[in-house]
């Protein structure tokens, strides 16, 4: 099977599983910025926590972020640990955003130039910026996480020493410019992930994707 083949095929499989995911939770476009922004390197149900309380506090605009003392949105982001320096990073993109415009002004700008504009902002990686993208502008990009290096390194298709940018590239060009796909397709993988193929221990005997995985145990 082809790179195009098995890569469609996994999707298929993951659907077919798990069921759409609906993803990304959240009521607004600055909700699913700022969740991107809070979910690195922690799990999401910590996001929420800290969300909620944001919510609690105050409106979940650039805006009412801005108006709060540093020292205060940094308790309210304590669940997602590190919470100093995502409060620091949380107000430098508000800033960015209102200096560029505002969401408005950046769904305005095409995807490339996009991308540049949120990998230039403090604390904005190319994992966060194609959340951002995907999640909250719907560009059809393709995002790369540790569940995708690891889901995909066990089935072959990827060697381990690959770059975040090679991969994205190769993945976009075998399925096409999609942004729905590309949604769900991420929604899947890190559902996957999470529930059979784990980092220890992974549970082979139950995953759809065995009979095509040469890691399987």
């Amino acid at each position: 099977m082809d790179t195009v083949g098995l890569l469609r095929w996994v999707f298929a499989s993951l659907l077919e599983a798990h069921g759409r995911q609906r993803w990304w939770p959240a009521e607004t476009r600055f909700e699913v910025m700022v969740g991107a922004i809070l979910t690195q390197n922690t799990a999401w149900t910590n996001v929420e926590k800290a969300l909620a309380q944001l919510a609690a506090r105050t409106t979940l605009t650039p805006q009412a972020l801005l108006s709060l003392p540093e020292v205060e949105l940094a308790a309210l982001l304590r669940p997602v640990g590190y919470f100093n320096v995502k409060a620091a990073r949380l107000r430098a993109f508000c800033t960015a955003l209102l200096a560029a415009g505002g969401e408005a002004a950046l769904a305005a700008e095409a995807t490339d130039a996009l991308r540049r504009r949120l990998l230039g902002m403090h604390g904005v990686g190319p994992e966060t910026a194609d959340d951002i993208l995907l999640y909250a502008f719907a560009r059809p990009v393709f995002v790369v996480d540790a569940y995708t290096r690891r889901l995909f390194g066990r089935l072959g298709v990827l060697g381990g020493g690959e770059d975040y940018e090679a991969i994205r590239a190769r993945f976009e060009r075998a399925l096409g410019a999609d942004a729905a796909l590309f949604n769900e397709y991420h929604a899947l993988i890190v559902r996957h992930a999470k529930d059979l193929c784990r980092a220890r221990r992974p549970l082979c005997a139950d995953c759809v994707l065995r009979s095509g995985c040469p890691s399987a145990d």
